[in-house]
């Protein structure tokens, strides 16, 4: 599935706007993703976090506040045909079925199975750098068994406002950061702390109550 915000003033579209990153910011200011120019707009308005087939709308302490299907919010769990109100503009969130074959942010890829994958004869202390060779399988929840190939330079893993982490593809390889949360992100037993830590093949991470495995794939 893809999902996309479609801009709209008295009922005229403006534009559309898919939802490709794991962060799309909206305000009166130009550096922002989708920049509405209207002084009842803030300059920094609000923020739509997409979390694997998830996307969750923040107010940024906004001057006028952010509205969803007419109900003020501070953080708002978006789904299929909500409404943001913004002054006299309105976003409408619509998530759409992918194209057969179509690579979408929101693509389940068919689970593979760990069994007769042959140990790497050592770990390398880093995980070579490769795009699209790693990938996350998820070990518990209701998504136990799913796969998320990490295509992109940075995936945001967890739940906004209990723990958020990202897993960022580097120069010498791929690595966890924290991001947001009391707790820090459990690799291998271990809490990493602030810093980047590096993954290995077959590390197991636990973000906001959530196993998986990362591993690199041949």
């Amino acid at each position: 599935m893809m999902a996309k915000l479609i801009l709209s003033m008295d009922g005229l579209v403006l534009k559309e706007i898919s939802l490709s990153k794991e962060r799309t910011t909206i305000g009166r200011r130009s550096h922002n993703d989708i920049q509405i120019d209207n002084l009842a707009i803030s300059g920094e308005h609000a923020a739509v976090v997409s979390i694997l087939d998830d996307s969750f709308l923040e107010d940024l302490n906004s001057t006028n506040g952010t509205l969803v299907n007419g109900q003020p919010i501070k953080k708002h769990f978006l789904k299929n045909n909500d409404v943001i109100e913004l002054g006299k503009y309105k976003l409408k969130y619509i998530v759409e079925q992918a194209a057969p074959g179509e690579t979408g942010r929101f693509e389940r890829p068919p689970v593979r199975p760990a069994a007769g994958r042959p140990a790497p004869a050592a770990a390398p202390a880093v995980a070579p750098v490769a795009p699209g060779a790693a990938a996350i399988r998820l070990l518990n929840g209701g998504n136990a068994g799913r796969q998320l190939d990490l295509t992109k330079a940075q995936t945001s893993l967890g739940k906004p406002g209990v723990q958020v982490a990202v897993i960022a593809r580097q120069a010498l390889g791929y690595v966890v950061t924290h991001v947001e949360g009391a707790q820090f992100p459990v690799v291998n037993g271990q809490p990493v702390g602030a810093q980047p830590h590096p993954l290995r093949d077959r590390d197991v991470i636990e973000i906001a109550g959530v196993r998986m495995e990362f591993f690199l794939k041949a």
